[in-house]
């Protein structure tokens, strides 16, 4: 979790001038590969999955592309219709993630424009495989539970966003503002990181629940489902992530004392929204804890735990609240007492079906 300010830095390096993206370095085909995407179609599973989801949000806005995101294990046993000049896009930690590779071969024999992918390891199969590559540069990961690996990996997603949508009429000043908004990334999350004790000290709540419920809007949504899935995954607290605005769809009606609820704030279009989203649980007698930007105007209140973010760029903002999460499943985990690095019945990869 800590080295994620260097390991970010790392993924950009090479990647970026102060203004835009080096395309070429996707590979020296990139340009003539990405110049007439029409359709974008990720596939990943479980982090990576959630990073691709993130992703589907930067393409569509930026690119203007439409982008479809699919679990592996599903993509690979149903029939497709694929849209003329579909890029595939498969993202893994290890590269040699069993279903991912397996969809990944079905689509270079079903007619894809090219394949991209998004790896830790060189030298997998993912990545001999494939036809453009970006290396997360990570570093080792030794934890079961992702961490370092999922915020390079978005970080990889918005640099070839940014690289897609320059093909797509993306505005020069847009880029440069949203690649320097990238470059102030690493030291937002260092900035993160230093909330650790305050975080730590707010997890005591969980130790003693059984269920939490992870709310987020937007690009946001996909984050809450990784913050849910760490919870789950290191601590064995059974947690639920959902669209905020969904929330009055059937998840109220689990909403009480005994259910904390965590939401992620960013100061976006989205936040007055979440606001009232926020209410509805308050006036269920449920207890919130919110990770807010500090410009977002979130106050700490009763029945409303507020931590206070540094306010960042709307588009690079799942990167940073993803910290603020992976901390707090942390620390829940080492209150409870379980197995951080390696928790029960799950493998760091994941190489049969």
């Amino acid at each position: 979790i800590h080295e994620q300010p260097a390991v970010i830095k790392a993924t950009m390096e090479g990647r970026l001038t102060d203004s835009h993206v080096l395309e070429q370095a996707l590979g020296t085909d990139a340009g003539k590969l990405l110049e007439n995407v029409r359709h974008v179609q990720i596939i990943a599973c479980g982090t990576s999955y959630h990073a691709g989801m993130v992703a589907r949000y930067w393409i569509e806005e930026l690119a203007g592309v439409p982008c479809s995101v699919e679990v592996a294990s599903e993509f690979r046993y149903r029939k497709h219709v694929i849209q003329q000049d579909t890029l595939f896009l498969c993202i893994s930690q290890s590269g040699e993630t069993a279903d991912s590779l397996a969809a990944l071969r079905q689509a270079k024999k079903a007619g894809f424009r090219a394949a991209l992918a998004i790896c830790n390891v060189p030298g997998s199969s993912l990545v001999r495989e494939s036809d453009l590559v970006i290396m997360t540069q990570a570093g080792p990961e030794i934890g079961v539970a992702s961490t370092k690996a999922f915020t390079t990996q978005l970080t990889a997603l918005l640099i070839f966003t940014l690289a897609l949508a320059r093909h797509n009429g993306l505005p020069e000043a847009k880029e440069t503002e949203i690649v320097q908004a990238l470059k102030l990334v690493p030291g937002q999350v260092a900035d993160v990181l230093a909330l650790d004790d305050a975080i730590a000290e707010l997890s005591e709540a969980f130790v003693d629940k059984h269920h939490s419920l992870f709310l987020g809007r937007g690009s946001q949504f996909p984050v809450a489902l990784e913050g849910a899935l760490k919870l789950k995954e290191i601590s064995y607290i059974h947690a639920e992530a959902y669209p905020a605005g969904e929330l009055k769809h059937g998840p109220l009606a689990l909403v009480d004392s005994e259910m904390p609820v965590v939401t992620v704030a960013p100061n976006n279009d989205l936040v007055e929204k979440l606001k009232s989203n926020l209410e509805e649980v308050r006036a269920r007698g449920g207890e919130l804890f919110v990770f807010a930007d500090r410009e977002a105007d979130v106050q700490s209140e009763d029945g409303i735990h507020v931590m206070q973010i540094p306010s960042v760029h709307p588009i690079t903002a799942p990167i940073v609240f993803t910290v603020p999460l992976q901390l707090l499943s942390y620390h829940v985990a080492v209150l409870k007492g379980t197995d951080v690095d390696q928790p029960r019945n799950l493998a760091k990869s994941v190489t049969v079906e």
